[in-house]
């Protein structure tokens, strides 16, 4: 494929032991559904079949938007800094320094840094991970980029979510939004599978749409970087480690 698709990848194919079994694999890898609609001046746009997998680097300031255009998509999502993928999303601290395991707007690393903000309100899933077959994507995906199943934490899952019991017990809610816009606040490589949620009755899914444009990222006069005390620091955080580097 060309122009601004990505690689994006349907693991529901055929086997690889001959070679006309391989031929077919890598056939059923490309998707023929056309790209989404992108802004002006976007560095990436596509649809990412069911049981597909996909994943770019994209520089600081980048705005990614998921859409979930038939309801069904489930995106589950990692986030590696590119300079030094050992840091990479860390879902629990995601979820302790914000206070809410259902969503937030900060996407943080183990260092206590930004790797990306969440613009809109739609919630995520932070306590469920993956299927087995998510983490195979994940696997395939995260080799393109240098990176093995060691550098692969717990993800993040949009659009589908889960909640927790009284007795403790998670239970599965279902759709859960549209759309998702984030930014990247540091330079990311970002790995997205596109499955069923592990709790999912049905276990299936939709198409998934990917845009990314070019923008900046967010700065101490948005009302974001104050928005609360854990934040602030966070993106403090971010803004020295930028400064020492000469990168900010």
């Amino acid at each position: 494929m060309s122009g601004l698709a990505a690689e994006s990848f349907n693991t529901a194919s055929p086997s690889t032991a001959t070679t006309y079994g391989a031929r077919d694999h890598a056939r059923a890898q490309e998707t023929d559904v056309e790209r989404p609609e992108a802004p002006e001046g976007a560095v990436w746009a596509e649809h990412v079949a069911p049981d597909g997998y996909t994943h770019r680097v994209l520089a600081r300031g980048t705005v990614f938007r998921l859409a979930n255009p038939e309801g069904g998509a489930c995106a589950h999502v990692l986030l590696h800094h590119v300079d030094q993928p050992w840091e990479r999303l860390n879902v629990a601290d995601t979820v302790k320094v914000q206070w809410n395991a259902y969503g937030g707007h900060l996407l943080l690393s183990d260092q206590g840094r930004v790797l990306a903000s969440v613009e809109s309100e739609s919630g995520y899933d932070a306590l469920c991970g993956t299927t087995p077959k998510g983490r195979d994507m994940f696997v395939r995906a995260a080799a393109k980029h240098g990176l093995g199943k060691r550098d692969l934490p717990p993800s993040l899952s949009f659009f589908q979510g889960a909640r927790v019991r009284p007795d403790g017990s998670l239970h599965f809610t279902g759709p859960a939004g549209d759309v998702v816009t984030l930014r990247a606040e540091l330079p990311l490589v970002v790995l997205i599978a596109n499955t069923a949620h592990p709790l999912d009755p049905d276990g299936a899914c939709t198409r998934l749409e990917v845009t990314a444009w070019r923008d900046q990222p967010t700065g101490p006069d948005d009302p974001l970087w104050t928005a609360t005390p854990e934040g602030r620091r966070a993106f403090e955080n971010t803004h020295e480690y930028l400064s020492a580097r000469g990168s900010a």
